[in-house]
């Protein structure tokens, strides 16, 4: 099972107290994350101040642009990947101008790009953007994605969308790899239909274990139906993470971090369809062998990739320790 790390590119306020992500922080934790082995790490993608932040912190956040900040980050990396966990593609509208900037970024870290896309958690962000825009996120996200793989795979490239249009446009040089790998990112089952026709990846959020072996029974009924080889399709699930070996002390530990108002205000989105469900049970809180038994248990259901275990901590140097214990008494027994 491969396992990989949240990054604070655009998480303060949200999931940490602001401040946080000082940019010699995001330095220490990505170089921390290649040391340790992980396979990645995977920042989100944030434009405004969400509602919710605005009204409990007096000081905005500090949202870095993703893909600059990887940028930075693989010059001074060498084995660690990049994930976009998620890019927000109904916010980017110019799609030439996102494709060239991948393509660069694929070039610069070596081939080390990953590509999560989605709608975004917080419409309000979209309607700050594109003000007025009464389509539906998941059409724009969808003709995105396919503008993209024109781009990327067309010497001359030409697309006339509803939401996204160019023509007779010579991108390149195209991404290094000869796929970037692309993740549909959210919990919606129209996300398992775009990743069976569309994707290599699917990655919701913070699933319990039913509704994500109910969820991958399914996804793998849609592949066969497109045509698509389930096998090449990664299951990659992000799950908030605390680690102590005293349970009880795990529990209040996540109780008491930004991490837990961020997932309440996702029960108004994101995860609006698991109202009733333990969050500690649902995510990987616990003990390092109670953090272990979950692990395994999603593995058997068909998980592949641990995709951005995003730590309840409220500061760089718990996230650092908790990284470390996590690397050492975890991963290794999965």
């Amino acid at each position: 099972m491969i396992v990989s790390v949240g990054f604070p590119t655009g998480m303060e306020g949200l999931t940490y107290p602001i401040p946080f992500s000082e940019p010699d922080a995001t330095i220490s934790i990505a170089k921390h994350a290649e040391v340790l082995g992980y396979h990645s790490i995977w920042g989100n993608d944030h434009m405004t101040t969400q509602n919710y932040v605005r009204a409990e912190f007096s000081r905005p956040p500090r949202f870095w642009d993703i893909l600059i900040t990887y940028a930075w980050l693989a010059s001074q990396t060498k084995s660690l990947r990049f994930g976009t966990g998620i890019l927000v593609l109904p916010m980017r509208r110019d799609i030439v101008i996102t494709a060239k900037q991948l393509a660069t970024l694929d070039h610069m870290s070596g081939g080390r790009l990953e590509l999560g896309v989605g709608i975004g958690a917080y419409r309000e962000e979209f309607e700050a953007l594109q003000p007025g825009e009464r389509a539906p996120r998941g059409r724009i996200l969808e003709e995105g994605v396919r503008a993209l793989r024109n781009l990327f795979t067309e010497d001359r490239a030409t697309f006339d969308g509803e939401f996204f249009r160019f023509k007779d446009v010579e991108l390149f040089p195209k991404p290094l790899q000869d796929k970037i790998p692309i993740y549909f990112g959210g919990n919606n089952v129209n996300q398992l239909r775009r990743t069976a026709t569309l994707g290599n990846g699917w990655l919701p959020a913070g699933l319990p274990l039913d509704r994500i072996t109910a969820d991958i029974i399914r996804l793998r009924q849609l592949c066969a139906n497109a045509g698509r080889d389930f096998s090449e399709i990664a299951i990659a699930p992000q799950y908030i993470a605390i680690v102590d070996h005293n349970h009880d002390r795990a529990v209040a530990r996540f109780a008491s971090s930004q991490m837990h108002k961020h997932l309440v205000s996702l029960t108004q989105s994101t995860l609006k369809e698991q109202a009733g469900v333990s969050m500690v049970e649902a995510n990987l809180i616990g003990t390092p062998a109670e953090v272990v038994e979950k692990a395994l248990a999603l593995k058997a259901a068909g998980v592949t990739h641990l995709l951005g275990l995003y730590f309840a901590v409220n500061t760089v140097e718990e996230l650092l320790d908790q990284m470390t214990l996590f690397a050492e008494e975890v991963v290794p027994l999965l």
